[in-house]
């Protein structure tokens, strides 16, 4: 029998029930007919998902429309973010079925962490997967919740046939996948993760005219995140197009000359390993050619790299990743001697036909710097011909080193061109007051910490001494020491911050502290070509639109004009004209070249200044030229590490550019000798050797080099067999050298 109590409860319960099933009713009825809209808006928002359209990136083309960047479509896995505990499976499962050592399950995760990513969000996994690849994929797609494959455009740089990879690849510079720092320094919304970004050269410059306005694709997927049907896109806006200054034939050129030069010099000198080089429109200040070695390939940079390429690129000696035209700079030898040579005609401390010196194999002023030859009587023609260190160690001197500097310093020597690439350098041009400003710094740290442990010392030793008397020797002895510091430190400061004599000697012929780049050198020649306008290097020409609008378009800069006058530039022109003429030390280089195809040339023989080298067989072989000489167009600078003379080694590449420029020649090949032609046929300078080192302070000797071929009493420069002795003057008969008669009387330089 149902107690009294019991039929309560059951009524109780039942009240609970219907209002509990009443509330369940309410809430289903608001689902279905008041907020129908809302949940059907969120069930499609967990349906339907938003992909990004990557834009390709705008092409990069030489000035005659070769293309040299471009992208091409590339198959690329992609996991989308959805936050669930399977997902840690999903991932396992992908780094078996991708099989690439450079995608680790660590290295997902360490990426599915940043705050950047969003919920939902697609990482891109691997770019450019091959069809093994994705049948892989597609084979166990039941297993791979959230990942999917997609289409986008990846960056590419097209080979050559002649040089077999990617033409101007330093240049160019690459893309990389953003990484987080970058990510982080963006404003939100510009860039995702897994978005392309320039790193380096063009492609980091211009990346903001380069890179597109990425579209967006809406996608269904089932509740495993694979996609089913593809809805409505936003079409992706591709990027600007860059049109160059450089021309692709002349640039292949270049580079063929430059791997064919570096293989013949490596068999003589093996550790010919790196060299640059570029020309210059002389009048636009236009790059049109520039090459760096060792190589660098962009292709490398699109994905995983190998191992093999990190290290080949960052820490091999030298190391590839560098572009040498404008990040590194090098002591320049005698291709400064015409910055000498003007800042000595235009101060008229020498007048350039007129007899200077009469050189007797060594110069007569402390420290004694010898000369690579006995060359008699010469003026600035015959000096330059054969370059002579005597002749231009009495022009600087009489110059002075303040005029040198001008000069050098007009010609933007030491300063950044500001060409529009990242990474370039200043250099070094040495002065009065740099060697006072570094030297003196350098001196006053030593001799701080000297004055502090000799007041470490006597504190400790008056702290433990015993007697009054004691102590006031101990005072006495180290005020004693202190005034013995300050003498020494007196005298040290006074000499190792004065600029002496021999450091303008050693400036006037490009070696002590000269320190420039290659395009630096390359922009004072066309400098000096054009009559005096100094031109800011460029490489972009325009940027063009993809419907073929001109977005922007680049003009020539001047950035200064220099105070050398018109006659002065004209008689240093006439001095390098002499270089390749009969007896110069390029002439067996541009002897065939046509009378209305003259070369104004000078070549130098640089000691490397590098801790480590060889000072007696270690030389950089540099090398300057513009041509026509009568009315100038392209100027040239090169150099090769290790190369030795300039005349041997990158000579070749000038003479290579200037037979294509000019239509001399099809082959650039064909220009080079399959042997090194030896220093006593070329006519090329020897790097100068120094006085004994008691005479200067040490680390300022000009380091000694091997002895010429020969007795050293050679009585005129080396010439090829069949042509004349080097011209000693312009205008007058030679003149025979006089060893035995004494060097003209001169006052020391102050």
């Amino acid at each position: 029998m149902i107690t009294k109590q019991i039929e309560h409860r059951l009524k109780v319960y039942w009240i609970m029930v219907i209002i509990v099933f009443s509330v369940m009713l309410l809430r289903l009825a608001m689902l279905q007919l008041v907020q129908t809209s809302r949940w059907k808006m969120q069930s499609e928002d967990n349906r339907i998902r938003m992909i990004a359209v990557h834009a390709p990136r705008g092409e990069i083309l030489d000035r005659n429309g070769q293309v040299l960047a471009k992208s091409r479509l590339v198959y690329t896995v992609y996991l989308t973010n959805l936050g669930t505990k399977e997902q840690e499976g999903v991932i396992n499962r992908l780094v078996e079925v991708l099989q690439d050592p450079q995608i680790t399950v660590d290295s997902i995760k360490e990426q599915l962490k940043s705050p950047k990513l969003r919920p939902y969000e697609p990482l891109v996994i691997k770019r450019n997967i091959d069809w093994q690849t994705m049948v892989r994929l597609e084979e166990r797609r039941q297993e791979l919740t959230g990942v999917y494959i997609d289409v986008e455009p990846v960056r590419y740089y097209p080979g050559t046939s002649a040089v077999g990879e990617t033409l101007a690849g330093h240049l160019l510079g690459y893309v990389r996948e953003i990484s987080a720092k970058e990510l982080e320094a963006m404003p939100d919304g510009e860039y995702q993760m897994g978005d392309m970004i320039g790193k380096d050269g063009l492609e980091k410059t211009y990346e903001s005219y380069l890179r597109g306005k990425d579209g967006a694709r809406q996608v269904e997927v089932d509740v495993k995140g694979r996609r089913v049907k593809d809805l409505p896109t936003l079409a992706a806006v591709p990027g600007n197009n860059l049109v160059l200054t450089l021309d692709a034939k002349l640039q292949e050129t270049l580079e063929k000359s430059m791997d064919e030069t570096l293989a013949r010099v490596q068999k003589k000198y093996p550790k010919a390993k790196a060299g640059t080089a570029v020309v210059l429109d002389v009048k636009t200040g236009g790059v049109l050619a520039m090459v760096s070695r060792p190589t660098l390939n962009p292709n490398d940079f699109i994905g995983p790299i190998p191992q093999e390429k990190v290290d080949f690129y960052f820490r091999t000696k030298p190391p590839a990743i560098l572009n040498r035209a404008i990040a590194a700079s090098y002591p320049p030898g005698s291709t400064f001697k015409p910055i000498t040579a003007m800042a000595a005609v235009d101060s008229k401390a020498v007048d350039p036909k007129t007899v200077l010196v009469n050189c007797t194999g060594k110069y007569w002023l402390p420290p004694y710097i010898n000369c690579w030859g006995v060359h008699g009587r010469r003026d600035l023609y015959g000096g330059m011909a054969v370059s002579c260190n005597t002749y231009f160690q009495e022009a600087g001197r009489l110059a002075g080193v303040d005029n040198i500097v001008k000069v050098a310093s007009e010609f933007g020597l030491g300063s950044k061109t500001g060409i529009d690439l990242p990474g370039e350098v200043k250099g070094l041009l040495p002065s009065p007051q740099w060697k006072q400003d570094l030297n003196s710094k350098l001196i006053n740290d030593r001799y701080q910490k000297k004055f502090a442990n000799l007041d470490a010392t006597y504190q400790t030793a008056l702290q433990q001494a015993a007697t009054d008397a004691e102590k006031q020797k101990l005072l006495k002895q180290k005020e004693k020491e202190r005034q013995a510091l300050e003498a020494a430190y007196r005298e040290e400061y006074r000499f190792y911050t004065e600029w002496k004599p021999y450091d303008t000697f050693n400036m006037s012929i490009g070696q002590g502290n000269n320190d420039y780049t290659i395009i630096q050198l390359a922009n004072y020649v066309a400098t000096l070509a054009n009559g005096g306008k100094r031109m800011k290097p460029y490489l972009v020409d325009r940027v063009v639109a993809p419907d073929g609008k001109v977005i922007k378009q680049f003009e020539p800069t001047l950035l200064n004009k220099v105070s050398v006058t018109p006659e002065t530039m004209a008689e240093v022109r006439r001095a390098m004209l002499a270089v390749t003429e009969p007896g110069g030390t390029a002439y067996w280089l541009f002897k065939d070249f046509p009378d209305n195809i003259k070369v104004a040339a000078k070549t130098g023989t640089a000691q490397t200044g590098r801790q480590g080298d060889d000072k007696l067989g270690d030389f950089h072989g540099v090398f300057v030229a513009f041509a026509p000489y009568d009315n100038p167009q392209i100027a040239f600078a090169g150099i090769i590490e290790y190369g030795y003379h300039g005349g041997e080694s990158t000579g070749y590449l000038a003479k290579a550019v200037f037979e294509e420029y000019f239509g001399l020649k099809k082959d650039p090949a064909a220009s080079l000798p399959k042997e090194v032609p030896p220093a006593s046929v070329t006519g090329d300078e020897v790097p100068p050797t120094g006085g004994s080192p008691e005479q200067i302070p040490p680390g300022e000797v000009t380091p000694p080099v091997p002895p010429e071929e020969g007795d050293g009493t050679a009585q005129s420069s080396p010439t090829q067999p069949g042509q004349t002795n080097a011209p000693t003057s312009g205008g007058l008969p030679p003149a025979a050298p006089l060893p035995s008669v004494p060097p003209v009387n001169r006052e020391r330089a102050p």
